[in-house]
């Protein structure tokens, strides 16, 4: 049984990867419920956080049927993040996580983000404060380093092991990588295999199958994965590398109907925590990926991005059902 602190996991936990403008309350309910096993908020501004900007706080949402959950913060000023983990912990999620992997020009050229890769004593400094006034687990996200000539995860993960985190997730790409080239596991392998290490080490990055998933547990070891891209517009990930591990076999591909269901589910879902105006305008960055790989879907893809009603687009989604059933 994998654990974070009291927060029981399974015997090999698959995460959801917090993703900026993805991962927010509509999206986390259809990986949940298809089988996401811990989920984590968008990241937050810490200085968005601190001046009670309406985005960053409205990023603190969580619902009780999303738990596990963690609250993710990013941030380059040591006091700011203190001040910031005090107001995630009384947001009352499962545990907080600390982004130290986030790529970005945004990010990283403010100091935040992967940019602490880059001073290990600060990163440490920053993370001892929030482990400090945390009632609850604090976790970290990263990468192998900031580019290929100082790949430093090791030290990462053993100085933040020694100030008390409390599991550790790895991206297996450099921030100079971006999200671009194969991810590169073997660092994460030796950080699980590393006998200094106690604490849950989680391996991120091109997990987009039940075969790599497996891969990833056999070969390295990872007590979990974490998944990002794979899952925006297929949430039955969680639960297809669930049943081949348990089974060796794939459950069958999602239907049309499936298609259809979530992403109703998830527009529902949407306009209930933004409302109608901005739950069906945020949901128009979903269509194409739940519909990818169908014919001719493109002019369905038009209408649904321009509809302002709800009305309409369940009408264009029943529309979608009716074409796509006949031809399957």
């Amino acid at each position: 049984m994998i654990k974070i602190g009291n927060i029981e996991l399974g015997e090999f936990p698959l995460l959801l990867a917090p993703m900026e403008d993805v991962s927010d309350p509509p999206f986390r309910y259809v990986c949940k419920k298809n089988g996401a096993d811990l989920m984590y908020t968008e990241f937050i501004s810490s200085e968005g956080l601190i001046r009670d900007a309406a985005k960053s706080t409205k990023k603190l949402d969580i619902f009780e049927y999303e738990r596990p959950i963690g609250i993710q913060l990013f941030g380059s000023d040591i006091d700011s993040m203190r001040e910031a983990g005090s107001i995630a912990d009384n947001a009352k999620p499962d545990l907080i996580d600390i982004n130290y992997g986030c790529p970005v020009k945004a990010v990283a050229c403010k100091g935040a983000g992967a940019a602490l890769l880059q001073d290990i004593p600060k990163m440490v400094k920053m993370t001892e404060e929030i482990v400090k006034i945390a009632t609850r687990p604090v976790t970290v996200k990263t990468r192998l380093g900031w580019d290929d000539k100082t790949k430093n995860v090791n030290e990462v993960a053993e100085r933040l092991q020694d100030i008390g985190i409390a599991a550790l997730s790895i991206h297996g790409r450099t921030r100079a990588q971006m999200y671009k080239g194969p991810a590169d596991w073997t660092l994460i392998g030796e950080i699980k295999n590393n006998p200094r290490i106690k604490i849950p080490i989680f391996g991120n990055g091109d997990v987009d199958s039940p075969e790599t998933a497996k891969l990833m547990r056999d070969k390295y070891g990872v007590d979990g994965v974490m998944i990002g891209r794979a899952s925006i517009g297929y949430p039955w990930i969680f639960n297809e590398i669930k049943h081949f591990m348990k089974y060796g076999t794939h459950l069958p591909r999602p239907t049309i109907e499936d298609r259809v269901a979530v992403c109703r589910t998830h527009l529902n879902k949407s306009i209930e925590w933004k409302g109608p105006v901005l739950g069906i305008l945020e949901m128009r960055r979903h269509y194409a990926n739940y519909f990818k790989g169908l014919d001719h879907f493109k002019d369905y893809r038009a209408r649904l991005v321009t509809s302002p009603s709800f009305d309409e687009i369940n009408a264009i989604l029943e529309e979608v059902l009716e074409r796509y059933a006949e031809a399957a």
